[in-house]
């Protein structure tokens, strides 16, 4: 049986893409591939990632609209930039604190 890997990036992390300009916040993670081949061949053989690494849901954006992305742990890096996301559904899933976290609401307590 194949080591299980750690997730290098958590459910609430802003992260930006290695290669195309866009970031987004984390909303789940898949230990490994978990999307149909189709989707995975249609990625440009050269840029193709692995499949046994974590992939992450984003809440994405970029400078033109916002949407959903489905990106491998190796294409992902933290962001730094501390600019807020606009995506619409964020205040669905997160609760935005004043330090500019991005809290899962299944996380939050009731007061």
């Amino acid at each position: 049986m194949a080591a299980v890997r750690r997730a290098k990036f958590r459910v609430g992390q802003v992260v930006r893409h290695r290669i195309y300009p866009f970031r987004g916040v984390v909303f789940d993670i898949d230990p490994t591939f978990s999307n149909t081949e189709e989707w995975w061949q249609s990625i440009p053989e050269e840029v193709r990632p692995l499949k046994d690494q974590p992939f992450y849901h984003l809440l994405a954006e970029n400078a033109e609209t916002e949407y959903i992305a489905y990106v491998s742990e190796q294409n992902l890096l933290p962001d730094g930039s501390g600019t807020p996301l606009r995506h619409p559904q964020i205040g669905e899933m997160f609760v935005v604190g004043e330090d500019g976290d991005y809290r899962p609401l299944f996380l939050q307590h009731p007061h």
